[in-house]
């Protein structure tokens, strides 16, 4: 049946960037596609063996492009950059907060255009491969697959009718039920790429946090240093100040002061550093929160799609069954019709005599 989720469309690259399209009438001015900067993720589908674009504003899919090898993405300024998609019949265009990511987004689209183009050509390779076998094989016998000729005959054709109408009503809640997966697969890519999100930004805080521990213990070797020489350099000013002396005194108190300014202010910066490093620790765990919420989404996501295959499956069973039944009410028809044509016979050779015995 339909295979799992993580089996079909993988995330491999996201970025943050404000979405843009191009104005369908004017063709020149650019019309913000979201309020403020989203992510845009490249995903593989290793099934189809294609690549898409996607991006996700709110409930909306504002990106949903699937990478074809004539696609170009263009760079028109340090921190922006296009590409024509001709089936949307539109051009995106994205900005991003640095030079780095736009670079990367760009090489990441190079690679993924590269690997849409050996997949096409494998792809044509495979189509070619197959058209020349098709040559030496028989003919298709589809023909058998479709209804049979509906006889004059009441109580077999009522019987028919009543299979075809329950032939339509399964394929459509087949049907039905395949657009509610469709639905869900959709939520799950949302998910997936939020859940990406989460894990590229919280491998960043973990790295920073990291970091930034194992400089705690050296700044905080640095400040109790400041903090001695400050000390020593007031006691020395007080020293100095209590002596009252003159000439190179007057100079030597000014270096003095203008060393405990300077101690003062790096001993302000560092403590501001600590701050931020735990603002950032406040930051990470929300992080973390929002990690799990995504997570119990996606398992939730799991569970449902699970239960709409399950269904699929129990309805492809029915519709087995009806046309293993159809079939079979197919041949008591064919045989019903035989058993007529040789009483048809009989009766007509049955009156050809009875004519000769009166002839007689």
């Amino acid at each position: 049946m339909y295979p799992h989720h993580r089996e079909r469309e993988q995330p491999i690259f996201s970025a943050r960037a404000h979405v843009f399209q191009i104005d369908p009438a004017t063709k020149r001015n650019w019309i913000p596609a979201s309020k403020h900067a989203v992510t845009v993720s490249f995903f593989y589908d290793a099934n189809r063996n294609v690549y898409r674009i996607i991006s996700v504003g709110g409930s909306k899919a504002i990106i949903n492009c699937t990478v074809t090898p004539s696609m170009t993405f263009t760079k028109t300024s340090q921190k922006f950059g296009q590409w024509a998609d001709s089936r949307a019949n539109t051009v995106y265009g994205l900005g991003f907060a640095t030079e780095q990511q736009l670079h990367q987004f760009s090489e990441k689209f190079r690679e993924v255009k590269d690997a849409a183009r050996l997949a096409r050509e494998k792809s044509q390779d495979k189509e070619l491969a197959n058209t020349a076998l098709s040559i030496a094989a028989p003919q298709d016998l589809s023909d058998e697959l479709q209804s049979p000729p509906v006889m004059c005959v009441n109580g077999p054709e009522d019987k028919l009718f009543r299979s075809q109408s329950a032939d339509i009503t399964l394929s459509s809640e087949k049907e039905r039920i395949k657009k509610m997966l469709s639905e869900g697969s959709i939520c799950e890519i949302n998910l997936e790429a939020e859940l990406f999100t989460l894990q590229d930004s919280n491998s960043k805080l973990v790295a920073a946090l990291h970091e930034a521990n194992a400089n705690v213990e050296q700044w905080k070797k640095q400040l109790a240093a400041y903090q001695e020489e400050t000390e020593r350099l007031r006691e020395q000013v007080a020293e100095l100040e209590a002596h009252g002396g003159q000439g190179p005194s007057d100079l030597l108190k000014d270096e003095l002061t203008q060393s405990l300014e300077e101690l003062e202010a790096l001993l302000k910066a560092k403590d501001e550093e600590i701050h931020i490093l735990q603002s950032k620790k406040a930051e990470y765990h929300e992080m973390e929160h929002d990690r799990d919420e995504a997570i119990h989404r996606l398992r939730e996501m799991e569970m449902r799609n699970s239960d709409l295959e399950r269904r699929i499956q129990n309805t492809e069973q029915n519709l087995n069954n009806s046309l293993e039944e159809r079939d079979r009410m197919d041949s008591e028809i064919q045989r019903a019709v035989e058993i007529l044509d040789i009483k048809i016979f009989d009766l007509n050779d049955l009156r050809q005599s009875m004519v000769k015995l009166i002839d007689k």
